[in-house]
């Protein structure tokens, strides 16, 4: 796929109409015609559509070039200030509080930088769960960048949270960069400490099954072995 130029019909691709919109695409690009994979912000891909699109042209055989462009996540991590020697991209943070939490601390040992999206309406809320986790990480919230309204808060996400709660509203999607930490989760591989953690888990509003894979990480065994060691404390 080589670059269209950007005066060429545009057509839609998004969540609803990807699936649709692969099968009229490839038909054009077996014609022997150039489309080009674009996004209104951001890079494509990058918790945007395209995936199927370009998964379907290399199997069709059909050559895929990439083309720089802007991406929130790179673009956040060269102005944070935050070491970008390693980092990991975990996507938009879950909506739903318990599953957020477990979401952040099962990154709490990467020894990486982290990079994550939140909504405007739930950034209040992850700031909250970031510092009850890592209240003395380092962090950078992001808002609209390279926009006219770029914004970059720096600080700890308490304090980040206090200079967004002060406002009258909060807009524009953020890109949150978070230093990385050697905060350790302890917990032993004993059954009757994993059968207590998956408990506490449960209450917190984890599934079962979600709740000993979140343990198992903690414990640093596989689910599978954890799984066996709950079924032995329960015999």
């Amino acid at each position: 796929m080589a670059a269209a130029e950007a005066a060429r019909p545009l057509v839609s691709l998004h969540e609803h109409n990807e699936a649709t919109r692969c099968h009229e695409i490839l038909d054009r690009l077996s014609q022997g015609e150039d489309v080009a994979l674009i996004s209104d912000a951001g890079t494509p891909l990058i918790s945007d559509p395209g995936y199927r699109l370009v998964e379907a042209a290399i199997a069709a055989g059909i050559r895929v070039s990439p083309i720089p462009g802007p991406s929130a996540v790179i673009s956040a991590l060269s102005i944070a200030g935050l070491p970008t020697d390693q980092f990991v991209f975990i996507g938009f943070l879950p909506p739903k509080p318990a599953a957020r939490r477990a979401h952040l601390e099962s990154w709490s040992t990467a020894p990486a930088t982290l990079v994550c999206f939140e909504s405007p309406h739930r950034i209040l809320e992850s700031l909250a769960d970031i510092a009850a986790l890592w209240p003395a990480r380092r962090m950078a919230a992001c808002r609209e960048l390279t926009k006219l309204h770029e914004e970059i808060l720096r600080g700890s996400a308490a304090e980040i949270a206090a200079r967004l709660a002060a406002r009258p509203s909060i807009k524009g999607e953020f890109t949150l960069v978070i230093d990385r930490g050697n905060e350790a989760i302890s917990l032993d591989s004993s059954p009757a400490s994993l059968a207590a953690r998956v408990r506490q888990l449960q209450q917190d509003g984890l599934s079962r099954m979600d709740a000993i894979k979140q343990a198992a990480r903690e414990a640093g065994l596989n689910k599978r072995a954890a799984y066996d060691l709950l079924e032995k404390e329960k015999a």
